[in-house]
C-alpha cells in the first residue's frame, strides 16, 4: 500500500481516475460531516475515509489508499500533529493538511515539523480548502497567512522536549512525586524541569506555565 501511495505522490497527481482521495480526521461529528459534504461537492475530490480519533488515522490511511489527509489538531487518542508524524514515517508521499480552530502560533511550527504541508483554519471557505487539497497534491505548501504572521511574531518554542513532557504531565495537578513515578525521573529532576519551564515562560507557577504553553500551542 505505501509503495502505491509513494508512486502516485512522486507523479504529483491523484489516482488513475483523476479524483483526489481524502482522509478526514475530526472528532466533532457535525464538523466532520459538514466538511465531508462540502468537499464531496467538488468533482475531483472524494472523501473516502472519516475517523473521529487521532489513533485511527494511520490504519485508515492503510485501508483506503488516500492521497491527502485532513487532520484536526485536538482529537482523542492522538493529536493531529502526532498523527501527521506517524503518516510521514509510513507514507512519506502522502500529503497532510492540518486544520485548526485555534490560531496558536506554536501549532503551525509543530505541524510543519511533523510533516504537514498545509495549515488552515476550519472556518475557511470550502472552496479555499478544496483548492488547498489540489495545491498540496501538486507539491505546493499552503499556510493561512494570519497564522503564519502570528507564528513569525511569536518565535520558536523555548521549551525542550523534556520540559514539554513534564508540563503536559503536570497539567492535571499531579504532585512532583507522582510525576517522577510516571515519567521515570527523580523528584529533583522533575523540579528542575518545572522550574526551568516556569522561568522561560516568565510566569509564577506550573499552572500558569501550562496555560501559557497551551495557549501558544507549545504543548
Amino acid at each position: 500500500m505505501s509503495s502505491e501511495i509513494s508512486r502516485r505522490g512522486d507523479e504529483g497527481a491523484a489516482g488513475a481516475s483523476g479524483v483526489v482521495r481524502v482522509l478526514l480526521a475530526e472528532d466533532q461529528s457535525m464538523v466532520r460531516e459538514a466538511l465531508a459534504a462540502l468537499l464531496g461537492l467538488e468533482p475531483d475530490i472524494e472523501v473516502v475515509a472519516q475517523v473521529a480519533r487521532g489513533d485511527e488515522v494511520v490504519a485508515a490511511a492503510r485501508a483506503h489508499d488516500v492521497d491527502v489527509a485532513l487532520l484536526d489538531i485536538e482529537m482523542p487518542g492522538m493529536t493531529g500533529i502526532e498523527a501527521a508524524a506517524r503518516l510521514r514515517a509510513e507514507f512519506p508521499a502522502l500529503k497532510v493538511v492540518v486544520l485548526t480552530t485555534f490560531g496558536r502560533p506554536g501549532y503551525l511550527r509543530s505541524a510543519m515539523e511533523a510533516g504537514a504541508v498545509a495549515f488552515l483554519v476550519k472556518d475557511a471557505p470550502a472552496a479555499q480548502l478544496a483548492e488547498a487539497v489540489r495545491k498540496v497534491l501538486a507539491g505546493e505548501r499552503v499556510i493561512d497567512p494570519t497564522l503564519a504572521a502570528a507564528a513569525l511574531a511569536e518565535g520558536a518554542n523555548p521549551l525542550t522536549d523534556r520540559e514539554r513532557e513534564v508540563l503536559r504531565a503536570a497539567a492535571d495537578g499531579a504532585t512532583n512525586a507522582e510525576l517522577a513515578t510516571a515519567l521515570h525521573l527523580s523528584q529533583g529532576t522533575v523540579r528542575n524541569y518545572l522550574s526551568t519551564a516556569i522561568q522561560k515562560l516568565a510566569v509564577r507557577n506550573r499552572a500558569e506555565a501550562v496555560k501559557v504553553a497551551r495557549d501558544k500551542g507549545w504543548l
